[in-house]
Protein backbone atom coordinates (compact mmCIF):
# COMPACT_ATOMS: atom_id res chain seq x y z
CA UNK A 1 0.00 0.00 0.00
CA UNK A 2 1.27 3.43 -0.88
CA UNK A 3 0.93 5.98 1.91
CA UNK A 4 2.51 8.94 0.11
CA UNK A 5 1.88 10.12 -3.40
CA UNK A 6 4.47 12.05 -5.34
CA UNK A 7 3.31 15.72 -5.59
CA UNK A 8 2.56 16.94 -9.05
CA UNK A 9 3.52 20.58 -9.74
CA UNK A 10 1.19 22.55 -12.00
CA UNK A 11 0.75 26.23 -12.68
CA UNK A 12 -2.98 25.67 -12.83
CA UNK A 13 -3.06 24.54 -9.17
CA UNK A 14 -2.15 28.10 -8.20
CA UNK A 15 -4.05 30.28 -10.67
CA UNK A 16 -6.95 28.14 -11.83
CA UNK A 17 -5.66 28.54 -15.41
CA UNK A 18 -2.60 27.25 -17.15
CA UNK A 19 0.39 29.55 -17.55
CA UNK A 20 0.21 29.49 -21.39
CA UNK A 21 -3.41 30.69 -21.26
CA UNK A 22 -2.58 33.52 -18.84
CA UNK A 23 0.37 34.53 -21.03
CA UNK A 24 -1.82 34.58 -24.15
CA UNK A 25 -4.56 36.68 -22.48
CA UNK A 26 -2.07 39.19 -21.08
CA UNK A 27 -0.19 39.43 -24.36
CA UNK A 28 -3.41 40.08 -26.25
CA UNK A 29 -4.31 42.82 -23.75
CA UNK A 30 -0.85 44.36 -23.98
CA UNK A 31 -0.73 44.54 -27.77
CA UNK A 32 -4.33 45.73 -28.04
CA UNK A 33 -3.70 48.68 -25.74
CA UNK A 34 -0.29 49.31 -27.23
CA UNK A 35 -2.01 49.86 -30.58
CA UNK A 36 -4.72 52.09 -29.14
CA UNK A 37 -2.22 54.03 -27.01
CA UNK A 38 -0.06 54.52 -30.09
CA UNK A 39 -2.96 56.16 -31.93
CA UNK A 40 -3.89 58.31 -28.94
CA UNK A 41 -0.25 59.25 -28.33
CA UNK A 42 0.34 60.30 -31.92
CA UNK A 43 -2.79 62.46 -31.99
CA UNK A 44 -2.39 64.02 -28.54
CA UNK A 45 1.38 64.47 -28.87
CA UNK A 46 1.02 66.17 -32.24
CA UNK A 47 -1.79 68.41 -30.96
CA UNK A 48 0.33 69.42 -27.96
CA UNK A 49 3.30 70.17 -30.22
CA UNK A 50 1.16 72.48 -32.36
CA UNK A 51 -0.31 74.09 -29.27
CA UNK A 52 3.10 74.74 -27.65
CA UNK A 53 4.47 76.28 -30.86
CA UNK A 54 1.45 78.58 -31.18
CA UNK A 55 1.68 79.46 -27.50
CA UNK A 56 5.33 80.48 -27.82
CA UNK A 57 4.51 82.61 -30.86
CA UNK A 58 1.58 84.49 -29.32
CA UNK A 59 3.47 85.00 -26.05
CA UNK A 60 6.40 86.56 -27.91
CA UNK A 61 4.07 88.72 -29.98
CA UNK A 62 2.17 89.93 -26.89
CA UNK A 63 5.34 90.81 -25.01
CA UNK A 64 6.68 92.82 -27.97
CA UNK A 65 3.31 94.46 -28.79
CA UNK A 66 1.81 95.17 -25.38
CA UNK A 67 -0.89 97.41 -26.88
CA UNK A 68 -2.74 94.21 -27.78
CA UNK A 69 -3.81 93.86 -24.15
CA UNK A 70 -6.44 96.53 -24.84
CA UNK A 71 -8.07 93.97 -27.16
CA UNK A 72 -8.94 91.74 -24.20
CA UNK A 73 -12.69 92.58 -24.51
CA UNK A 74 -12.60 91.74 -28.23
CA UNK A 75 -10.78 88.49 -27.58
CA UNK A 76 -13.22 87.70 -24.80
CA UNK A 77 -16.19 88.17 -27.11
CA UNK A 78 -14.66 85.95 -29.80
CA UNK A 79 -13.97 83.17 -27.28
CA UNK A 80 -17.39 83.48 -25.66
CA UNK A 81 -19.27 83.63 -28.97
CA UNK A 82 -17.38 80.65 -30.41
CA UNK A 83 -18.37 78.47 -27.47
CA UNK A 84 -21.92 79.84 -27.41
CA UNK A 85 -22.39 79.22 -31.14
CA UNK A 86 -20.55 75.93 -31.73
CA UNK A 87 -19.36 74.54 -28.43
CA UNK A 88 -22.20 74.37 -25.93
CA UNK A 89 -21.74 70.62 -25.61
CA UNK A 90 -18.01 71.13 -24.98
CA UNK A 91 -18.39 74.01 -22.51
CA UNK A 92 -17.78 71.68 -19.54
CA UNK A 93 -14.11 71.29 -20.49
CA UNK A 94 -12.12 69.22 -18.03
CA UNK A 95 -15.21 68.56 -15.95
CA UNK A 96 -16.95 67.05 -18.98
CA UNK A 97 -13.99 64.72 -19.42
CA UNK A 98 -14.11 63.65 -15.77
CA UNK A 99 -17.84 63.01 -15.96
CA UNK A 100 -17.40 60.93 -19.13
CA UNK A 101 -14.74 58.81 -17.41
CA UNK A 102 -16.99 58.33 -14.38
CA UNK A 103 -20.00 57.40 -16.54
CA UNK A 104 -18.55 55.94 -19.77
CA UNK A 105 -21.99 55.11 -21.14
CA UNK A 106 -22.64 58.83 -21.70
CA UNK A 107 -22.53 60.55 -25.09
CA UNK A 108 -19.28 60.81 -27.01
CA UNK A 109 -17.21 63.92 -26.35
CA UNK A 110 -17.67 66.22 -29.37
CA UNK A 111 -14.63 66.56 -31.60
CA UNK A 112 -15.22 70.31 -31.73
CA UNK A 113 -13.85 70.52 -28.18
CA UNK A 114 -10.29 70.14 -29.49
CA UNK A 115 -10.18 73.04 -32.01
CA UNK A 116 -12.33 75.28 -29.82
CA UNK A 117 -10.16 74.97 -26.72
CA UNK A 118 -7.03 75.39 -28.85
CA UNK A 119 -8.44 78.57 -30.43
CA UNK A 120 -9.76 79.90 -27.12
CA UNK A 121 -6.55 79.34 -25.20
CA UNK A 122 -4.23 80.75 -27.86
CA UNK A 123 -6.44 83.84 -28.18
CA UNK A 124 -6.58 84.23 -24.39
CA UNK A 125 -2.78 84.26 -24.21
CA UNK A 126 -2.45 86.55 -27.23
CA UNK A 127 -4.56 89.34 -25.73
CA UNK A 128 -3.11 89.03 -22.22
CA UNK A 129 -5.25 86.70 -20.13
CA UNK A 130 -3.67 84.90 -17.19
CA UNK A 131 -4.12 81.19 -17.92
CA UNK A 132 -2.24 77.94 -18.32
CA UNK A 133 -1.99 75.11 -20.82
CA UNK A 134 -2.79 71.83 -19.06
CA UNK A 135 -6.55 72.15 -19.52
CA UNK A 136 -6.14 72.70 -23.23
CA UNK A 137 -3.82 69.74 -23.77
CA UNK A 138 -5.98 67.43 -21.65
CA UNK A 139 -9.18 68.44 -23.43
CA UNK A 140 -7.59 68.01 -26.85
CA UNK A 141 -6.21 64.61 -25.84
CA UNK A 142 -9.51 63.44 -24.39
CA UNK A 143 -11.63 64.67 -27.30
CA UNK A 144 -9.34 63.13 -29.91
CA UNK A 145 -9.08 59.85 -28.01
CA UNK A 146 -12.85 59.52 -27.69
CA UNK A 147 -13.26 59.63 -31.46
CA UNK A 148 -11.73 56.14 -31.50
CA UNK A 149 -14.54 54.73 -29.32
CA UNK A 150 -17.12 54.24 -32.10
CA UNK A 151 -14.48 53.32 -34.68
CA UNK A 152 -13.26 50.37 -32.60
CA UNK A 153 -16.68 49.77 -31.01
CA UNK A 154 -15.29 50.08 -27.52
CA UNK A 155 -17.44 48.96 -24.64
CA UNK A 156 -18.04 51.42 -21.77
CA UNK A 157 -15.22 49.98 -19.64
CA UNK A 158 -12.80 50.29 -22.57
CA UNK A 159 -14.07 53.77 -23.41
CA UNK A 160 -13.24 54.80 -19.85
CA UNK A 161 -9.68 53.61 -20.34
CA UNK A 162 -9.20 55.32 -23.69
CA UNK A 163 -10.40 58.59 -22.16
CA UNK A 164 -7.85 58.09 -19.39
CA UNK A 165 -5.27 57.58 -22.14
CA UNK A 166 -6.28 60.88 -23.73
CA UNK A 167 -5.91 62.72 -20.41
CA UNK A 168 -2.54 61.16 -19.62
CA UNK A 169 -1.24 61.77 -23.15
CA UNK A 170 -2.27 65.43 -23.12
CA UNK A 171 -0.82 66.13 -19.68
CA UNK A 172 2.45 64.26 -20.28
CA UNK A 173 3.14 65.82 -23.67
CA UNK A 174 2.45 69.42 -22.68
CA UNK A 175 4.75 69.32 -19.62
CA UNK A 176 7.26 66.65 -20.64
CA UNK A 177 6.43 64.54 -17.57
CA UNK A 178 5.21 61.08 -18.66
CA UNK A 179 5.18 59.53 -15.18
CA UNK A 180 3.21 62.40 -13.68
CA UNK A 181 0.87 62.47 -16.69
CA UNK A 182 0.11 58.76 -16.42
CA UNK A 183 -0.67 58.90 -12.70
CA UNK A 184 -2.56 62.21 -12.99
CA UNK A 185 -5.05 60.58 -15.37
CA UNK A 186 -5.57 57.68 -12.95
CA UNK A 187 -5.87 59.89 -9.88
CA UNK A 188 -7.85 62.95 -10.95
CA UNK A 189 -11.40 61.78 -11.61
CA UNK A 190 -12.04 60.07 -8.26
CA UNK A 191 -10.77 61.81 -5.13
CA UNK A 192 -9.02 59.29 -2.90
CA UNK A 193 -8.79 56.37 -5.32
CA UNK A 194 -6.36 55.25 -8.02
CA UNK A 195 -7.62 53.14 -10.95
CA UNK A 196 -5.02 50.38 -11.24
CA UNK A 197 -6.84 48.55 -14.03
CA UNK A 198 -5.88 51.40 -16.38
CA UNK A 199 -2.21 51.56 -15.38
CA UNK A 200 -0.83 50.00 -18.54
CA UNK A 201 -2.89 52.00 -21.09
CA UNK A 202 -2.27 55.25 -19.21
CA UNK A 203 1.50 54.75 -19.03
CA UNK A 204 1.75 53.69 -22.66
CA UNK A 205 -0.21 56.71 -23.89
CA UNK A 206 1.80 59.14 -21.73
CA UNK A 207 5.16 57.79 -22.86
CA UNK A 208 4.21 57.71 -26.55
CA UNK A 209 2.64 61.20 -26.55
CA UNK A 210 5.66 62.72 -24.83
CA UNK A 211 7.97 61.06 -27.38
CA UNK A 212 5.82 62.32 -30.27
CA UNK A 213 5.92 65.92 -29.03
CA UNK A 214 9.70 65.69 -28.70
CA UNK A 215 9.96 64.11 -32.17
CA UNK A 216 8.28 67.22 -33.59
CA UNK A 217 11.22 69.19 -32.19
CA UNK A 218 9.19 70.92 -29.49
CA UNK A 219 10.95 71.28 -26.16
CA UNK A 220 9.83 71.97 -22.61
CA UNK A 221 10.95 74.35 -19.89
CA UNK A 222 14.07 73.11 -18.08
CA UNK A 223 14.05 73.64 -14.32
CA UNK A 224 17.06 73.48 -11.96
CA UNK A 225 18.00 70.26 -10.20
CA UNK A 226 17.27 70.91 -6.53
CA UNK A 227 19.70 69.97 -3.76
CA UNK A 228 18.16 69.18 -0.39
CA UNK A 229 19.44 69.34 3.19
CA UNK A 230 19.36 66.37 5.60
CA UNK A 231 15.98 65.77 7.21
CA UNK A 232 15.97 67.06 10.77
CA UNK A 233 13.31 68.04 13.28
CA UNK A 234 13.56 71.64 12.05
CA UNK A 235 13.39 70.88 8.33
CA UNK A 236 10.54 68.41 8.91
CA UNK A 237 8.58 71.01 10.89
CA UNK A 238 9.27 73.64 8.23
CA UNK A 239 8.05 71.30 5.48
CA UNK A 240 4.81 70.59 7.34
CA UNK A 241 4.20 74.30 7.90
CA UNK A 242 4.98 75.10 4.27
CA UNK A 243 2.56 72.37 3.15
CA UNK A 244 -0.23 74.01 5.17
CA UNK A 245 0.53 77.38 3.54
CA UNK A 246 0.46 75.78 0.10
CA UNK A 247 -2.89 74.18 0.95
CA UNK A 248 -4.40 77.54 1.87
CA UNK A 249 -3.22 79.00 -1.44
CA UNK A 250 -4.76 76.06 -3.33
CA UNK A 251 -7.99 76.38 -1.40
CA UNK A 252 -8.14 80.14 -1.99
CA UNK A 253 -7.56 79.69 -5.73
CA UNK A 254 -10.26 77.04 -6.07
CA UNK A 255 -12.84 79.02 -4.13
CA UNK A 256 -11.98 82.28 -5.90
CA UNK A 257 -12.20 80.87 -9.42
CA UNK A 258 -15.56 79.22 -8.70
CA UNK A 259 -16.87 82.39 -7.02
CA UNK A 260 -15.89 84.57 -9.99
CA UNK A 261 -17.56 82.18 -12.40
CA UNK A 262 -20.76 82.06 -10.36
CA UNK A 263 -20.88 85.85 -10.09
CA UNK A 264 -20.52 86.40 -13.84
CA UNK A 265 -23.14 83.77 -14.65
CA UNK A 266 -25.53 85.35 -12.15
CA UNK A 267 -25.29 88.95 -13.34
CA UNK A 268 -24.49 88.56 -17.07
CA UNK A 269 -27.05 86.29 -18.71
CA UNK A 270 -25.63 86.33 -22.25
CA UNK A 271 -22.51 84.09 -22.12
CA UNK A 272 -20.40 85.90 -24.80
CA UNK A 273 -20.66 89.14 -22.81
CA UNK A 274 -19.16 87.60 -19.67
CA UNK A 275 -15.56 87.56 -20.99
CA UNK A 276 -16.17 90.96 -22.63
CA UNK A 277 -16.88 92.58 -19.28
CA UNK A 278 -14.09 90.57 -17.71
CA UNK A 279 -11.73 91.64 -20.47
CA UNK A 280 -12.41 95.33 -19.83
CA UNK A 281 -11.66 94.92 -16.14
CA UNK A 282 -8.54 92.84 -16.83
CA UNK A 283 -7.15 95.35 -19.32
CA UNK A 284 -7.56 98.21 -16.84
CA UNK A 285 -5.98 96.21 -14.00
CA UNK A 286 -3.00 95.14 -16.12
CA UNK A 287 -2.51 98.75 -17.28
CA UNK A 288 -2.66 99.93 -13.65
CA UNK A 289 -0.08 97.32 -12.59
CA UNK A 290 2.24 98.55 -15.33
CA UNK A 291 3.70 95.11 -16.00
CA UNK A 292 2.94 91.93 -17.94
CA UNK A 293 4.59 89.82 -15.25
CA UNK A 294 1.31 88.36 -14.01
CA UNK A 295 -0.36 87.46 -17.32
CA UNK A 296 0.15 84.51 -19.64
CA UNK A 297 2.08 81.55 -18.29
CA UNK A 298 4.59 83.52 -16.22
CA UNK A 299 7.48 81.13 -16.91
CA UNK A 300 10.24 83.78 -16.42
CA UNK A 301 8.94 84.56 -12.92
CA UNK A 302 8.66 80.87 -12.08
CA UNK A 303 12.31 80.34 -13.06
CA UNK A 304 13.38 83.45 -11.14
CA UNK A 305 11.68 82.17 -7.98
CA UNK A 306 14.32 79.43 -7.70
CA UNK A 307 17.23 81.85 -7.41
CA UNK A 308 16.13 85.41 -6.61
CA UNK A 309 13.99 86.86 -3.79
CA UNK A 310 10.75 88.18 -5.26
CA UNK A 311 8.02 90.50 -3.93
CA UNK A 312 5.93 88.65 -1.35
CA UNK A 313 2.68 89.61 -3.08
CA UNK A 314 3.51 87.98 -6.44
CA UNK A 315 1.54 84.82 -5.69
CA UNK A 316 -1.57 86.78 -4.67
CA UNK A 317 -1.62 88.91 -7.82
CA UNK A 318 -1.20 85.86 -10.05
CA UNK A 319 -3.91 84.04 -8.11
CA UNK A 320 -6.35 86.93 -8.47
CA UNK A 321 -5.72 87.53 -12.19
CA UNK A 322 -5.95 83.83 -13.08
CA UNK A 323 -9.12 83.24 -11.06
CA UNK A 324 -10.67 86.27 -12.74
CA UNK A 325 -9.49 85.34 -16.26
CA UNK A 326 -10.84 81.79 -16.14
CA UNK A 327 -13.88 82.64 -14.04
CA UNK A 328 -15.18 85.26 -16.49
CA UNK A 329 -15.02 82.88 -19.44
CA UNK A 330 -11.59 82.98 -21.04
CA UNK A 331 -10.04 79.60 -21.85
CA UNK A 332 -6.86 77.90 -20.67
CA UNK A 333 -5.56 75.68 -17.95
CA UNK A 334 -5.04 76.29 -14.26
CA UNK A 335 -1.91 74.26 -13.68
CA UNK A 336 0.90 76.54 -14.90
CA UNK A 337 -0.59 79.49 -12.96
CA UNK A 338 -0.70 77.17 -9.94
CA UNK A 339 3.01 76.47 -10.54
CA UNK A 340 3.58 80.25 -10.51
CA UNK A 341 1.51 80.70 -7.33
CA UNK A 342 3.27 77.85 -5.55
CA UNK A 343 6.81 78.72 -6.59
CA UNK A 344 6.44 82.40 -5.67
CA UNK A 345 4.73 81.52 -2.38
CA UNK A 346 7.65 79.21 -1.58
CA UNK A 347 9.95 82.09 -2.45
CA UNK A 348 8.03 84.36 -0.05
CA UNK A 349 8.36 81.80 2.77
CA UNK A 350 12.14 81.60 2.40
CA UNK A 351 13.00 84.29 5.02
CA UNK A 352 10.83 82.53 7.60
CA UNK A 353 11.63 78.85 7.17
CA UNK A 354 14.97 76.98 7.52
CA UNK A 355 14.90 75.51 4.02
CA UNK A 356 16.85 76.42 0.85
CA UNK A 357 15.17 78.87 -1.51
CA UNK A 358 15.15 76.54 -4.51
CA UNK A 359 13.69 73.70 -2.41
CA UNK A 360 10.84 75.88 -1.13
CA UNK A 361 10.09 77.05 -4.67
CA UNK A 362 10.08 73.46 -5.94
CA UNK A 363 7.86 72.29 -3.07
CA UNK A 364 5.38 75.09 -3.69
CA UNK A 365 5.47 74.47 -7.45
CA UNK A 366 3.97 71.00 -7.02
CA UNK A 367 2.19 71.23 -3.66
CA UNK A 368 -0.25 74.02 -4.55
CA UNK A 369 -1.16 72.01 -7.64
CA UNK A 370 -1.56 68.88 -5.49
CA UNK A 371 -3.95 70.69 -3.17
CA UNK A 372 -5.99 72.29 -5.95
CA UNK A 373 -6.24 69.23 -8.21
CA UNK A 374 -6.28 66.60 -5.41
CA UNK A 375 -3.53 64.62 -7.12
CA UNK A 376 -0.65 64.28 -4.61
CA UNK A 377 0.98 61.20 -6.16
CA UNK A 378 1.14 62.72 -9.64
CA UNK A 379 2.62 65.90 -8.19
CA UNK A 380 5.28 63.95 -6.29
CA UNK A 381 6.32 62.25 -9.53
CA UNK A 382 6.30 65.59 -11.33
CA UNK A 383 8.68 67.04 -8.73
CA UNK A 384 11.10 64.17 -9.23
CA UNK A 385 10.87 64.41 -13.03
CA UNK A 386 11.41 68.17 -13.12
CA UNK A 387 13.73 68.83 -10.17
CA UNK A 388 15.55 65.54 -9.62
CA UNK A 389 14.87 62.55 -7.42
CA UNK A 390 16.61 63.95 -4.35
CA UNK A 391 13.74 66.37 -3.64
CA UNK A 392 11.18 63.57 -3.56
CA UNK A 393 10.99 63.25 0.23
CA UNK A 394 10.38 66.95 0.85
CA UNK A 395 8.13 67.46 -2.17
CA UNK A 396 6.10 64.34 -1.35
CA UNK A 397 5.53 65.46 2.23
CA UNK A 398 4.51 68.95 1.13
CA UNK A 399 2.10 67.49 -1.45
CA UNK A 400 0.30 65.17 0.95
CA UNK A 401 -0.01 67.89 3.61
CA UNK A 402 -1.38 70.30 1.00
CA UNK A 403 -3.75 67.58 -0.20
CA UNK A 404 -5.08 67.02 3.33
CA UNK A 405 -5.44 70.65 4.34
CA UNK A 406 -7.06 71.79 1.09
CA UNK A 407 -10.10 69.76 2.18
CA UNK A 408 -12.84 68.73 -0.20
CA UNK A 409 -12.26 71.67 -2.52
CA UNK A 410 -10.62 71.73 -5.92
CA UNK A 411 -10.43 73.23 -9.37
CA UNK A 412 -12.40 70.32 -10.87
CA UNK A 413 -15.96 70.46 -9.59
CA UNK A 414 -16.79 67.13 -11.27
CA UNK A 415 -14.37 65.20 -9.05
CA UNK A 416 -16.24 62.64 -6.93
CA UNK A 417 -15.18 61.98 -3.34
CA UNK A 418 -14.54 58.24 -3.42
CA UNK A 419 -12.61 58.13 -0.14
CA UNK A 420 -12.76 61.20 2.10
CA UNK A 421 -9.52 62.85 3.18
CA UNK A 422 -10.50 62.62 6.84
CA UNK A 423 -13.03 60.43 8.71
CA UNK A 424 -14.84 63.58 9.81
CA UNK A 425 -15.88 64.17 6.19
CA UNK A 426 -16.85 60.55 5.47
CA UNK A 427 -20.49 61.58 4.97
CA UNK A 428 -19.40 63.44 1.83
CA UNK A 429 -18.27 60.25 0.08
CA UNK A 430 -19.97 59.85 -3.29
CA UNK A 431 -20.53 63.60 -3.66
CA UNK A 432 -19.10 65.81 -6.39
CA UNK A 433 -16.90 68.66 -5.20
CA UNK A 434 -19.24 71.12 -6.92
CA UNK A 435 -21.97 70.07 -4.52
CA UNK A 436 -19.94 70.63 -1.36
CA UNK A 437 -20.08 74.09 0.24
CA UNK A 438 -16.76 75.24 1.64
CA UNK A 439 -15.26 78.42 3.05
CA UNK A 440 -11.58 79.42 3.10
CA UNK A 441 -11.41 79.00 6.89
Amino acid sequence: MTFFKKPVFSFSSFSGRSFPLDFFINSKYLFRWLGLALLVGIMAGSASALFLVLLDWVTHYRETHTWIIWLLPVGGFLVGYAYHKWGREAEGGNNLLLQSIQTPSSNKIPLVMAPLVLFGTVLTHLVGGSAGREGTAVQMGGALADQLSPIFRLRPRDRKMILICGVSAGFASVFGTPLAGAVFALEVFLLGQLRYNALLPSFLAAIIANAVTSAWGVGHTVYPVVEVPPMTVWTLSATLLAGICFALAARLFSLASHAVGSTFRKYVSYPPLQPVLGGVILAVVIWALGTTKYIGLGIPTILASFSTPLPTYDFLLKLALTAFTLGCGFKGGEVTPLFFIGATLGNALFPWLPLPLELLAAMGFVAVFAGAANTPLACLLMAMELFGGSCGLYAGLACVVAYLFSGHTGIYGAQVVENSKHPYYAREAGTRLAGIKRRLF
